[in-house]
């Protein structure tokens, strides 16, 4: 009996051996747990329906454990439906030996599902702003993904989910200027914490990709941090308009071929509003080419109408409304490139700038001061300072250095207007393309200024000051100027020096105000100059004994020799009244006069004048000045060879028109020689051969004017009288 009973049980023991690994092992189908599976999804929304096939179920024995598996169930709401890969969960036995069914936890992995239409079935039974908006922006798509959902001991979800995936080809559209095409990446989700890896897509055409964005969940916002990158990218035109020039419209970019990684990191509350940003960015920039602005041609002769940035690399931080930028690469604003190194810092309401250009084999001057760089030396450009939005800017310090050529301006504070409101000192020390030393301190002191020093090369700001009418150098201050000049010797030319220059010039609202300057020439000839200003009228007069070095460098005179200059204005508001006069001098070559002689076939004078050249006893000229006319009230100019006396006007680059009569010395003796008694006196009994003189005029643009000569067989009583003045005052 015994046997019988072990025997028995032996074989029971098989069998459910047998059960046990059959059901470890294959399992089985059935619907028994269909309804239980339904009602737990219609507990969490009740317009929610699964449709479920035969379920299998596999044994865990060691953790007493159902685990139930169904493939290919249908999950439906309303009149929308997604189908699902399969659903697995595990049932626990003993809630089955109790009669309480429940589940501990519910894996659903999902279909190929085009993301559109799960947006909008989930819409169907949880209708939120968010979603509606994720369905209107994302134009296509799809998503993979497996679900782990855990349930309590009452069968209530637990916030311990877990979502697992990814998203293929998916496109964003935002706001019509921001397309987000070609997206892929993988996603992991849990309680609170969102993380996306491997993500690749193009902005507008722009590759990007990223390791990793991780988005965490805080009491209040989402803290968002990750990193971004792309690599070797090409704007074409309409990108630039999208991404760039609306932001840096001053800029005008043509092109841009870039790569950058950035890290970064910012919190978003619920109500989509951005905080605590920060970037750390390291970026490339292969070429880089915009439209140039910059008036620079005077210094950079060969500035070409695009900047090229070449070769930067580039660290930008940006955290708390600071943002910083430090770079380094070529620059290539004329023919060859340059380096330029710099470091910018946007601080709130200040921006502190530090910048290095080093130019090696371009051309560099500063022509108004005759500095030419030379061509295989180089030359650094410095200057660091700071700007306060909307209000001064600083430049502690700009400077030039090539070798022992060195311009430096320390403690320069413009207004907002760029104007000059002051500045601690400015250092000259040179040579020039005279190569002449110049070395000329300009310095500070209390409230006016100091130009003081040893020497200085006074050439080119002659020349600049007569032959360039821009204004692209013309350099405002904000407030009056007072200045102390003392400079020991000051060339105006290879041959001319004036030596002590000392006095004292004043500035209101960026004109010469008051002045009063003296220096001497060699052989006791002087130079004195004065402005004298109240509130109606200004009086310049200005006396130099050695006049050759001004006069000869305007072109319409060439071979001006000796003479003195003296010089007397007037001026009320816009109008001046201003008288002119040289005396005893010399002229080898005037080209109107010459042309006039010649046409009156005066040749003999002619000749004269282009050769020894001829010589005046005095010249004088009545004229007034209004904007850019000139009216001349009256010229005359007598010597031993000719007299001219002329009127007309002058619209400054416009249009000459003048006129008057020309008369050589013979005939001018033999008119006045007519005159009884007083012609025998003034003149003498020889009259000469009585040459006729001409009338003239000159009309026509200044580069071209048209000249006419009739001759004259008698001379005007204004003529006559102007001779006699002339000659009895000598």
């Amino acid at each position: 009996m015994k046997r019988i009973i072990y025997r028995s049980l032996i074989f029971i023991f098989f069998l459910i051996s047998i059960f046990v690994i059959y059901l470890s092992t294959i399992g089985i189908e059935t619907n028994r747990f269909n309804n239980q599976i339904e009602n737990i999804i219609k507990d969490y929304d009740e317009d929610l329906n699964i449709e479920l096939k035969k379920i299998k179920i596999v044994l865990d024995p060691l953790n007493l454990e159902i685990n139930v598996k169904t493939i290919g169930p249908k999950l439906q709401s309303k009149k929308k439906a997604i189908e699902i890969e399969r659903v697995q969960t595990q049932i626990a036995i003993n809630s089955l030996i109790n009669n309480n069914f429940s589940l501990k936890n519910l894996e659903i992995s999902t279909k190929s599902l085009e993301i559109k239409n799960l947006i909008s079935f989930v819409r169907s039974f949880k209708n939120t702003p968010e979603l509606y908006l994720l369905e209107k922006i994302f134009k296509r798509g799809h998503l993979v993904s497996d679900i782990n959902i855990e349930f309590d001991k009452e069968g209530k979800i637990t916030e311990n989910y877990k979502v697992k995936g990814f998203i293929k080809n998916a496109k964003i559209s935002l706001l019509k200027k921001y397309n987000l095409d070609r997206i892929n990446l993988i996603f992991d989700f849990k309680k609170n914490e969102y993380k996306f890896t491997e993500v690749d897509l193009l902005l507008n055409n722009l590759s990007l990709f990223s390791k990793e964005i991780y988005v965490k969940s805080l009491q209040k916002n989402f803290l968002v941090n990750g990193s971004i990158e792309n690599k070797n990218t090409s704007f074409d035109d309409e990108i630039f308009q999208r991404l760039i020039n609306s932001y840096f419209k001053n800029l005008e970019f043509k092109k841009i071929d870039l790569n950058f990684k950035n890290k970064f990191s910012f919190k978003i509350d619920k109500n989509y509003k951005f905080s605590d940003l920060e970037i750390s960015s390291e970026t490339f920039l292969k070429n880089v080419k915009f439209t140039n602005h910059l008036k620079f041609n005077k210094f950079l002769p060969n500035l070409k109408e695009d900047i090229e940035l070449n070769n930067h690399k580039l660290n930008i931080n940006f955290k708390k409304n600071s943002l910083s930028l430090k770079g380094k690469g070529v620059i290539l604003l004329q023919e060859k490139g340059d380096i330029i190194d710099y470091h910018f810092v946007n601080n709130n309401k200040k921006f502190l700038f530090n910048c290095n250009l080093t130019i090696e084999k371009k051309p560099l001057k500063i022509e108004f001061l005759g500095y030419k760089k030379k061509p295989n030396k180089k030359a650094t450009i410095s200057l660091k300072g700071s700007h306060v939005f909307g209000n001064k800017t600083l430049i502690e310090k700009l400077s030039l250095t090539e070798k022992k050529n060195k311009f430096n301006i320390y403690q320069l504070v413009l207004d907002i207007n760029q104007n000059i409101d002051h500045f601690k000192k400015i250092n000259l020390h040179y040579f020039d393309k005279d190569m002449r030393e110049n070395k000329l301190d300009l310095i500070k002191n209390n409230k006016r200024y100091d130009l003081k020093g040893p020497k200085f090369n006074a050439n080119f700001v002659i020349e600049n000051f007569i032959n360039d009418d821009s204004e692209s150098l013309k350099i405002k201050f904000n407030k009056d100027l007072n200045l102390n000049i003392k400079i020991d010797q000051v060339y105006l030319d290879g041959d001319f020096k004036m030596s002590n220059l000392e006095g004292t010039l004043a500035l209101n609202k960026n004109e010469i105000d008051n002045a009063n300057l003296n220096a001497s020439f060699s052989e006791d000839k002087n130079f004195k100059f004065t402005i004298k200003s109240n509130n109606q009228e200004k009086v310049t007069t200005l006396f130099l004994d050695q006049p050759e070095p001004i006069l000869k460098r305007y072109k319409f005179i060439k071979g001006f020799k000796n003479g003195s200059l003296d010089f007397y204005s007037s001026k009320k508001e816009n109008m001046s009244v201003s008288n002119l006069k040289i005396y005893d001098f010399r002229l080898k070559e005037l080209p109107i006069l010459t042309k006039l002689l010649t046409l009156a076939s005066l040749q003999g004078i002619a000749d004269i004048l282009s050769g020894e050249g001829i010589t005046f006893d005095e010249f004088e000229m009545n004229f007034k000045n209004n904007g850019n006319l000139m009216v001349i009230d009256e010229l005359y100019a007598i010597g031993p060879a000719i007299s001219i006396l002329m009127e007309g006007y002058l619209e400054k680059n416009k249009l000459i028109s003048l006129r008057g009569s020309l008369v050589p010395a013979t005939t001018i003796n033999k008119a006045i020689g007519n005159i009884p008694v007083l012609g025998k006196i003034l003149v003498g009994s020889k009259t000469g051969e009585g040459v006729l003189g001409v009338s003239f005029k000159i009309k026509g643009p200044p580069k071209n004017p048209e000249t006419t000569v009739n001759p004259i067989k008698t001379l005007t009583p204004r003529f006559i009288t102007r001779t006699l003045e002339k000659i009895k005052k000598n």
